[in-house]
């Protein structure tokens, strides 16, 4: 049984991920080897949880149970040595996850269960270094960001594990209010990222050809296809609209829409310019400093209603 959990990495994702078990009641050590960065993602799991408690998604009382549920370590060994479920979210480089987890196959429990945020790397190359028997007992396990607000939870389902292990995996993430998705084939971006860049590439593409402003555009997706979307699935969308339509359509639309192979040229523009979006304070919009702590926290709080509301659709 699942009961105590170990993340590795205190960054963006890191944080959220411990954050999201430790509200739930588990036992969470979080491992950086930089004690600034511990020292900032307890920070920002004190805010998140504050937030959390003003939109009245938790009770004020629970904040200092969950903090204390999280114990920080810049000590690999000491982080995972009693561990059973390891999920690591550290940068995409393969050569540092295949040292990693070789560490880890070491340093764990032989029961501990090993699991990897990626969704870029292959499973089979990033356990290239780990013995036969850990082999069984891992998986790639994709978050989104951010990690305590986004319900979804992708699982790799590719043959190397026994079900049983499987099937306890994915309870440990339903008992943490996740909505799994078994991915069965090793393919790059996984389900959800895939479907993502295919609606990114689109919106890009009319941006660049001028068809409309970003935020028109914006608002065509959110009320369009996303508002459909939070709640119904695209199989499903078809299946209501009729598969013939969505035939003819498909057959008149596609070879009209973007179908390049890389990113779009005016996005690597925007990229050698320095506008990245709110962390330089310009991307598609402008990002006054001044206001940044506000945009951020109304971008949370929309998250946060979106979950509420997301669970009478589960």
């Amino acid at each position: 049984m699942i009961n105590n959990i170990g993340v590795i990495g205190a960054g963006t994702m890191g944080h959220g991920i411990a954050l999201s078990f430790a509200l739930y009641g588990y036992d969470v050590t979080l491992y950086d080897a930089y004690a600034n960065q511990l020292q900032k993602a307890l920070a920002e799991i004190t805010a998140e949880l504050a937030l959390l408690a003003e939109e009245n998604f938790i009770k004020t009382e629970e904040i200092q149970p969950v903090l204390a549920r999280i114990r920080l370590c810049s000590d690999l060994k000491q982080a995972v040595q009693d561990r059973d479920y390891v999920i690591e979210a550290t940068p995409e480089i393969l050569d540092l996850k295949q040292k990693l987890f070789k560490e880890l196959d070491e340093l764990c429990p032989c029961h501990t269960i090993l699991a990897s945020n990626t969704s870029s790397l292959k499973l089979d190359s990033m356990m290239a270094a780990v013995s036969a028997k850990r082999k069984q007992r891992m998986l790639v396990c994709h978050w989104y960001n951010p990690a305590h607000l986004m319900p979804i939870v992708e699982l790799s389902c590719f043959g190397n594990m026994p079900m049983a292990v499987y099937t306890e995996i994915e309870q440990l993430h339903i008992a943490i209010k996740k909505q799994t998705v078994k991915v069965l084939k090793d393919v790059p971006g996984l389900v959800a990222n895939r479907i993502q860049q295919g609606v990114a590439r689109e919106v890009f593409s009319l941006i660049e050809m001028g068809v409309a402003e970003p935020a028109d555009i914006d608002k065509a997706l959110k009320f369009g296809p996303a508002f459909r979307y939070a709640t119904t699935g695209q199989l499903e969308v078809a299946d209501f609209g009729g598969l013939d339509i969505w035939c003819v359509v498909g057959d008149n639309l596609l070879k009209e829409m973007d179908s390049r192979q890389e990113a779009n040229g005016l996005l690597k523009q925007k990229v050698a310019e320095g506008k990245l979006g709110v962390k330089t304070g310009e991307g598609f919009y402008k990002y006054e400093e001044a206001e940044l702590p506000h945009i951020k926290k109304a971008f949370m709080k929309k998250l946060i209603h979106q979950l509420k509301a997301s669970e009478y659709y589960t």
